[in-house]
C-alpha cells in the first residue's frame, strides 16, 4: 500500500510506501523539494527536510 501527500511548494503528489521509517528522506518528483518523515500519532507526515552544508574542515 502507498501513501500519497501533497507537496506544500508545489502541490504534486508525494509517493510514500506504508511500511516507511521515521527520518526517511523523499523528494517531490515535481519540484524536487525534500521532504524528512515523521509520525505523529501513527499518522505519517511530511516536514522539510534540513539540508546540512559541509562545512570542509572549518
Amino acid at each position: 500500500m502507498v501513501i500519497v501527500l501533497e507537496c506544500s511548494e508545489c502541490g504534486g503528489r508525494i509517493k510514500i510506501p506504508d511500511d516507511v521509517l521515521e527520518g526517511e528522506i523523499f523528494s517531490c518528483p515535481d519540484c524536487g523539494m525534500e521532504y524528512e518523515v515523521y509520525i505523529n500519532n501513527g499518522k505519517v507526515e511530511l516536514k522539510h527536510a534540513e539540508i546540512e552544508g559541509e562545512d570542509w574542515g572549518e
